[in-house]
């Protein structure tokens, strides 16, 4: 039995149910499958108790010596970047002077954040769903949004100080890597192996049959309404999610150098 953590965040569980629900073939693998938000995910996965994990792709480029990163399965693509957000009509030239909530230490919005605005020293690290209304209660001034927020922000009347996602496109002319599935190294060869033809085998699934997986999202999304879910789902599944290819991978690479080259991970 292997363990396995996912977020319950729509794209996750879309292309989860043909694994969770048994509809593909798991070459005589099992699992025993929780939910997580995805900081806790991350956290997770540096105590290094998992076998397969939804990471984001920050966390996993500080893991890279004990997991692997599975070529199914990732959120990445243009256009689906976090974004900075305030009640107010800040500019990127305030923001030093500004708390800021940030949707996880490790999370890859995080680091993006980080790299389009060096200079901000006060954070607030909170679960991603609690950031809008922390912005409206006053308890920070602006905040980094993700997932489902970044379709409903305007309704709440909040503003967009910048799309690091677009930041990032511009930066450097590949999609947004933010998350990816891993699985630990200690597993071995011939099971990483099955996890990526079983990763493969799901996505595709999930992707030519969405009428059927779309229970399994609903039940773990109970607080979204149906047409946010599949906009949700179109965002972030792919054809990147079906296979990283050579854009994907570029685009981590990408990630892994200018981190590194601006000191937020070791080299």
């Amino acid at each position: 039995m292997l363990s396995l953590a996912i977020s319950p965040c729509p794209n996750d569980t879309f292309i989860f149910d043909p694994i969770i629900h048994k509809r593909i073939d798991l070459e005589g693998l099992n699992f025993n499958v929780r939910l997580h938000d995805v900081e806790t995910l991350n956290t997770m996965a540096m105590a290094g108790g998992t076998d397969m994990i939804k990471v984001s792709f920050f966390t996993y480029l500080m893991l890279q010596q004990n997991f692997v990163l599975l070529d199914s399965g990732s959120a990445m693509g243009f256009g689906s970047g976090p974004l900075l957000i305030s009640k107010k009509d800040y500019t990127l030239e305030d923001m030093p002077g500004l708390t800021v909530a940030i949707p996880g230490q490790f999370t890859t919005a995080h680091m993006l954040f980080r790299i389009a605005t060096p200079g901000v020293k006060k954070k607030v690290f909170m679960v991603f769903s609690e950031i809008e209304s922390a912005i409206l209660s006053g308890k920070v001034d602006a905040g980094v949004i993700i997932h489902e927020n970044r379709f409903t922000y305007g309704e709440r009347g909040l503003k967009k100080i910048l799309d690091l996602g677009t930041y990032w496109e511009q930066l450097t002319g590949s999609p947004v890597p933010l998350g990816g599935i891993i699985a630990r190294k200690g597993l071995g060869y011939n099971v990483i192996n099955k996890l990526n033809r079983i990763m493969f085998r799901s996505v595709d699934y999930a992707m030519k049959n969405p009428s059927e997986c779309m229970p399994f999202v609903k039940e773990h999304a109970q607080e979204m309404n149906e047409d946010v879910m599949e906009k949700h789902i179109r965002m972030y599944v792919n054809e990147n999610t079906l296979s990283l290819g050579t854009g994907g991978k570029v685009a981590i690479a990408k990630l892994q150098q200018i981190a590194t080259d601006r000191g937020l991970i070791t080299a």
